[in-house]
Formats: structure tokens, sequence, C-alpha cells
């Protein structure tokens, strides 16, 4: 697939998915500690999410980077906006940006889960 393909294909994943996740693995089995840092974060919010595993394809992996411009991989997108990779994710998380960032953008979550 070209580069652009790629992004094509990219683009339209974000674009029908309100939350997704170019991870190394998957959201039940992820194969980088990064990866599994942010599935675990976005477990713990109870947010539904598309995973996209970046190892099943080289094209998507390398494309995935250009696209954000964002050179390391997780990489979270939320109503088709790039948000960040794990060190982001985690510091929103920590700082309670992250559930904010869902209310803004009207995407459900177990809110339950975090007064427990």
């Amino acid at each position: 697939m070209s580069e652009q393909a790629v992004h094509d294909w990219i683009r339209k994943t974000v674009a029908a998915n309100d939350v997704v996740v170019f991870m190394k693995g998957t959201k039940s089995f992820p194969q980088c500690g990064f990866s599994g840092q942010v599935a675990q974060i976005l477990g713990h919010v109870g947010v539904e999410y598309k995973d996209v595993n970046v190892l099943e394809d080289m094209g998507i992996r390398e494309g995935i980077k250009s696209f954000s411009d964002w050179p390391t991989i997780p990489q979270l997108y939320v109503k088709g906006e790039f948000i960040g990779g794990c060190d982001i994710i985690r510091e929103m998380f920590q700082q309670g940006e992250l559930t904010q960032l869902l209310d803004e953008k009207h995407i459900p979550y177990d809110k339950s889960k975090l007064s427990a």
C-alpha cells in the first residue's frame, strides 16, 4: 500500500471510531509496555475504543508516524483528534484531564470505576 493509501485508511479508521489507539498488540494482549499502559488506563476509565495492532502491518506502523507527525507508538485519537502517546495519556489521566477530555467530546465512559 502506498503512503497515501495508508493515510487514507488511517483517516477513515479515525473518522469511523470515536476513540482509536494505534498500538503494538491489542487491548487484550498488548505487546509492549507503553501500549500496555495506555490499554490499562483506558480500561480503568472504562471507555470503549478501537485498537489497531501496528505489528500486523508495517505500512500502518510507519504510516501512523507520518500521519500524526509523532515518532512513537502508541497513539491515541479522540473524535478524530490526535491526543498523544503513552507519556501524555498517563499524565492526562493522573491530572484528571483525560476524563475531562472525554466529557468535553461526549465520549461515554464508566464513571463508577473512577469513584471506587
